[in-house]
């Protein structure tokens, strides 16, 4: 069995990462998504195991000591973590994961795993990630200018990532993340490994043919 293939997926928010994210590992079976640790409470309607692995303090900083995780952050006065025996499983066992994190994430996991495939999403123009922003009318425009500053920030950080995708049109913007996944799934040692059977099959008959 082939390994999977492990992606970052970042964008700035508003961007629609998360819903493009959603809808892809809803129509793939080959790829999942991985669930972070995390020491904030659950919330109502939430999951442990699904929405995340939630620990405590002490758990979390003993996993940090442990280098137990791929990339780690924290958030206010709560950690986040992604685990890297989790994946390195899952991988293993030939299915896809992808890491829905920041550019920083990104950058922590490339360092321990250079083959990670990144992606990065931006949206279509300024004016519509700010409308994106602003949707729900529900905050001044300190909290806007500021989200949208934050946001410039982080899209400066597209560079770094391996493919690009503009979600201007949603159903356009899925096809293209779907294709960068069929695309990796090809690549030759991949294939290589997966049908290894096959290719010898077929050089030994062409070898009989030659005689």
């Amino acid at each position: 069995m082939s390994k999977g293939t492990l992606y970052t997926v970042s964008a700035p928010s508003g961007a629609g990462k998360t819903s493009l994210v959603k809808a892809l590992v809803e129509s793939d079976s080959q790829v999942t998504v991985s669930v972070s640790h995390t020491t904030r409470p659950m919330r109502p309607g939430e999951t442990d195991g699904i929405n995340y692995h939630f620990v405590d303090r002490d758990e979390f900083v003993q996993m940090l000591g442990e280098s137990a995780f791929l990339e780690h952050a924290q958030v206010f006065e709560n950690y986040y973590g992604t685990s890297k025996a989790w994946v390195d499983e899952t991988l293993a066992s030939g299915r896809d994961v992808i890491l829905e994190i920041d550019w920083q994430g990104a950058e922590q996991v490339r360092k321990l795993k250079p083959e990670t495939v990144g992606i990065f999403i931006l949206p279509p123009s300024q004016q519509a990630l700010l409308e994106r922003l602003t949707g729900r009318g529900q905050d001044d425009q300190a909290v806007i200018d500021k989200r949208m500053a934050q946001a410039i920030s982080e899209m400066s950080h597209y560079v770094e990532a391996d493919y690009l995708i503009i979600n201007d049109d949603f159903t356009h913007a899925l096809a293209e993340l779907r294709a960068v996944l069929v695309a990796e799934r090809q690549r030759l040692a991949r294939q290589q490994e997966q049908h290894s059977t096959l290719l010898q099959s077929l050089l030994r008959a062409q070898h009989s043919e030659d005689d």
